[in-house]
């Protein structure tokens, strides 16, 4: 549970980080691209994107470090079910249409 909790406040530390549009270098795919890649995408709205994605993991996250504490299965499920949901979505959405490329 106490893993949990570090990779939680890990995960709101680095939204935070995120939402502020800097550490670019910290979305997979992304910094590996090649320098003149990079210059048609559009980082700092990609990178506040990461930012809400990485505080709504956290607070999927949440909902299974209060259901492991009050033990309630229903609350771990939920969190796990919104948590793969967030990450489907976040997949889908920064992969289709041009959303991160500068116009």
């Amino acid at each position: 549970m106490y893993t949990s909790i570090i990779i939680i406040g890990l995960f709101i530390v680095l939204g935070i980080i995120l939402l502020n549009g800097k550490g670019s270098f910290l979305i997979a795919g992304f910094n590996t691209l090649p320098k003149e890649e990079k210059e048609k995408y559009d980082t700092v709205s990609l990178c506040k994107f990461m930012g809400k994605m990485m505080f709504a993991l956290a607070f999927s996250m949440s909902l299974w470090v209060l259901g492991e504490a009050l033990d309630i299965t229903a609350l771990f499920i939920s969190g796990l079910i919104l948590f793969i949901g967030i990450i489907l979505f976040s997949v889908i959405y920064s992969n289709t249409g041009n959303r991160f490329k500068k116009k």
